[in-house]
């Protein structure tokens, strides 16, 4: 029986593990960071000056319809996102990670420059904020395929034994393009006066994305495919060559049938951590100003600090999921967010500078968990041929919900008049997070799903291999002893029942 077993487990060879070139993983991680960073510097300054674009694209109404209306067109584009995500994840899995992802940046970059453009309404009247809104969901349409195409394209570049703490370098750019958009805002706020920057100054941030978005492009359009996707062009080439299907595109229900499950705990990740990044670094801004009455200079200057010690936890989270695990980060964020919600809020609404770091930080520190491992779990869950368009689908469409986060808390919190609102809709999503972290399957340590391993380096491949060989020496001793057990049942059962015959 041994023997057979053995015949039936095709042997991995050094050659099949990957062995990731340091140079090309550094400008991999560097692209892929920058351009995150980039669309969330637009999401961070959207957030710091939405008090101010309420007044510029919709003057006639009160302070908190132009909050919500602000806010709201931050959110509009959400709805874009799913089409984004299956255009570009279609794409992506046809003509690689590298060209798509030079293809979101332009996009990005142009409709986050046109913002800047766009005259007031006191110019131009209802267009303004119908331009407003297209800038957005161009926006929204292009970074439907980004985040996730970055998250993949870093995933696959990586050594299985450091994915956790390189793809946390991804959320890394997105915290530094929050700094400094907000930093920008708050520099500009201080040298112009808020007069000047309310009626000109905010539209120097969004002019700053054209230069950034050309870095961006140099350095993506620099780059090489991922080792992963190309191992699966040439398999698909070696196919081709052997009268073999070249694999077309598989459709969402084949994709949805075969990894449901992963496509429910990819939806559970994505609903709770973009929920807790939006109420904390989009909405939290102008709660602080429209609800608390602090000044705008101090609630973002509070919300840079938060944000600065997020920078050095971020790396650190990283690196400790790849020695204990994601799930254990997933959970843990998600208790925190259904346990210290009401107690940060508290907080954060005390009246005081201290309590509010306090519980700002306690937001923080769960958004950390959550933020640390999220793009290195996500891409370990489908297969290469479907990662792209499997991944960018499912998360665009979960985004809508945490998407709609600082519009719907603003009008919860308006309505009612309750100003621990966010904490009840932070309770309820982490009671999501809590379910997802205990039935998702730990990718820690292990290839990318159908992949082989990748090492950082002969010896780190050596090992990887041995541990392959010893996995599947257990795994045939495990058989062979349900075997023999099964075997010793049928021989008492058989004593026990003499009738019974062969």
């Amino acid at each position: 029986m041994l023997s057979i077993r053995r015949k039936k487990v095709k042997p991995m060879r050094l050659k099949d593990v990957t062995i990731i070139d340091d140079g090309r993983l550094k400008k991999a991680i560097t692209a892929a960071a920058l351009g995150n960073a980039m669309e969330w510097f637009d999401f961070g300054v959207y957030g710091y000056v939405a008090a101010v674009l309420g007044k510029v694209f919709f003057p006639d109404a009160s302070p908190g319809i132009q909050i919500i209306a602000a806010l709201g067109t931050f959110s509009v584009p959400f709805i874009i996102r799913p089409l984004g995500g299956m255009f570009f994840g279609v794409l992506g899995d046809k003509y690689g990670r590298q060209k798509i992802l030079a293809m979101t940046i332009i996009l990005m970059t142009l409709s986050t420059f046109c913002i800047g453009l766009i005259p007031s309404y006191a110019s131009i009247g209802f267009w303004a904020p119908v331009l407003l809104l297209i800038a957005k969901m161009v926006q929204g349409f292009s970074v439907g395929g980004e985040y996730t195409g970055a998250s993949i394209f870093v995933a696959e570049y990586s050594p299985d034994r450091k994915r956790g703490f390189l793809g946390s370098w991804l959320d890394f750019g997105s915290l530094v393009g929050f700094v400094c958009g907000a930093g920008v805002v708050v520099l500009l706020t201080t040298i112009l006066g808020q007069e000047k920057f309310n009626d000109w100054g905010w539209r120097i941030p969004f002019f700053m994305a054209l230069p950034l978005g050309l870095i961006g492009l140099y350095l993506r359009h620099a780059l090489e495919e991922t080792p992963a996707f190309q191992k699966h062009v040439d398999s698909l080439e070696q196919g081709s060559k052997q009268g073999l299907s070249e694999g077309p595109s598989v459709p969402f229900k084949e994709v949805a049938q075969k990894h449901w499950r992963n496509l429910i705990s990819c939806i559970g990740i994505v609903i709770t951590t973009n929920v807790a990044y939006y109420m904390l670094l989009t909405y939290v801004p102008s709660y602080l100003t429209h609800n608390l009455h602090y000044s705008e200079d101090r609630g973002v200057l509070i919300i840079v600090v938060i944000m600065l010690a997020m920078l050095f936890v971020q790396p650190i989270m990283g690196l400790l999921s790849d020695k204990f695990g994601r799930r254990p980060f997933i959970i843990i964020g998600s208790v925190a967010m259904v346990i210290l919600s009401i107690p940060s809020f508290m907080l954060i609404t005390h009246h005081s500078v201290v309590a509010l770091f306090f519980g700002l930080f306690i937001q923080a520190v769960i958004l950390n968990c959550l933020i640390g491992v999220m793009a290195a779990t996500l891409p370990a869950l489908f297969p290469t041929e479907v990662r792209y368009s499997a991944l960018a689908s499912t998360y665009n469409i979960s985004i809508l919900v945490a998407g709609v986060t600082p519009t719907l808390t603003a009008w919860l919190v308006e309505e009612t008049g309750n100003l621990y609102m966010p904490a009840w809709y932070l309770m309820v999503v982490g009671a999501i997070g809590v379910v997802t972290g205990f039935t998702l399957r730990e990718t820690a340590n292990k290839p990318l799903y159908g992949d082989t391993p990748a090492a950082s380096s002969l010896e780190e491949a050596k090992e990887l291999l041995q541990e392959h060989h010893d996995g599947i020496e257990q795994r045939i001793e495990d058989i062979d002893e349900r075997i023999e057990e099964l075997k010793k049942k049928r021989r008492n059962l058989v004593d026990q029942h003499p009738e019974i015959t062969q």
